[in-house]
């Protein structure tokens, strides 16, 4: 999964996203989904959602994926 298509999250879901402050770096944050604040189906940077702690962010994987 690469975070792209809205209808591969759900709430509850473990992911790895991106910070909009850690854009240029790539670090990933990992956490549970708590909102999808994406409403179109496809974004072609990562859904975007809010995690249970509050961060926001776009999805770019799976927790635990390496992303290479």
């Amino acid at each position: 999964m690469n975070g792209q298509r809205r209808e591969e999250i759900h709430r509850g879901l473990a992911v790895a996203i991106v910070l909009k402050k850690d854009q240029r770096s790539g670090k990933r944050t990992e956490g549970i989904v708590k909102d999808i604040l994406t409403s179109a189906p496809f974004h072609s940077r990562g859904i975007k959602v809010r995690l249970e702690d509050g961060q926001v962010g776009r999805v770019q994987g799976l927790a635990g994926e390496s992303g290479t």
